[in-house]
């Protein structure tokens, strides 16, 4: 595992990872995917790719969950220039928030400008299936922690940041019409977040779908919180991979959630690779 993240000189360190990334490719991009479990055969379609495993990254942690490569690639897409995270680390593995969130802080250094999380998630608004897409239009950071929690360097963001557009509405559109235009629905909705790894009850995900909550899941708000504290432009993406504890009446297994993920991934995938064709010609 490599070197572990502390707040005291969290900047310096992710100057070092943005070098030892930089030395490894000639890649200059403006935009960063994080795809969630299920969904990181993407990355595997990038040419002129360079794919650095995270042990080989200064500061990064290793990925131990199910469906999550641990890999960062760059390269292009659609000859468009991007930077994916090839699964994600998650509060529930023991890293802290601010090892799970570390990459993105590399990433501005990098001069990402645009981050586009996608994750599985559990349905709790009835209306949605297991399969269905859903744009994150805001979140319930249900985990107990924050990931800007101690103290704060004001070279990545102010000490009180504004969340009240965590996820950009003009990118909330541009998946919408793409979508539209590919014949796919997508939804839109609101995320809530909890620690894991074990799955919600039945009553909790009622106590939820009161606040709000249209899915549910394990990570993507750390993610977003961070990259909004450094001003980073922020795109929400779902895959409900299974319907939530009390609104289907079967048991929930990580592998139906795998499967799922890998049945709509060619749809998913169409669908990012038009929205980042149109985010390059507006950044």
């Amino acid at each position: 595992m490599s070197e572990q993240v502390s707040e005291s000189n969290l900047y310096a360190r992710a100057e070092h990872a943005a070098r030892t990334i930089r030395a490894r490719t000639t890649v200059d991009a403006h935009v960063a995917l994080v795809l969630g479990s299920g969904l990181g055969a993407l990355a595997d379609d990038f040419q002129e790719a360079t794919a650095v495993p995270y042990e080989e990254i200064p500061g990064f942690v290793t990925s131990t969950a199910q469906g999550h490569a641990g890999r960062l690639v760059i390269g292009k897409l659609e000859n468009v220039p991007l930077i994916a995270m090839q699964g994600r680390v998650h509060y529930y593995e023991g890293y802290s928030l601010q090892e799970v969130t570390f990459p993105i802080r590399v990433f501005k250094l990098l001069g990402i400008r645009t981050l586009i999380l996608t994750n599985a998630s559990g349905g709790i608004n009835v209306e949605f299936n297991q399969g269905a897409l859903m744009v994150i239009s805001d979140h319930l950071n249900l985990m107990g922690v924050n990931p800007l929690l101690g103290a704060n360097d004001e070279r990545f963001g102010p000490r009180f940041p504004d969340m009240s557009e965590v996820y950009s509405r003009r990118l909330q559109e541009i998946v919408v019409e793409e979508a539209r235009t590919m014949g796919t629905e997508v939804r839109r909705g609101v995320y809530a977040a909890l620690s894991g790894p074990s799955y919600e009850t039945p009553a909790e995900i009622h106590m939820f779908r009161t606040f709000g909550a249209d899915a549910v899941g394990m990570s993507t708000v750390p993610e977003a919180i961070v990259a909004r504290h450094m001003g980073m432009e922020v795109l929400g993406i779902s895959c409900i991979t299974n319907m939530a504890a009390g609104i289907g009446d079967q048991p929930i297994k990580h592998d139906d959630v795998i499967e799922t993920g890998n049945r709509i991934h060619d749809t998913f995938a169409g669908l990012l690779r038009r929205v980042v064709v149109r985010i390059s010609s507006i950044t």
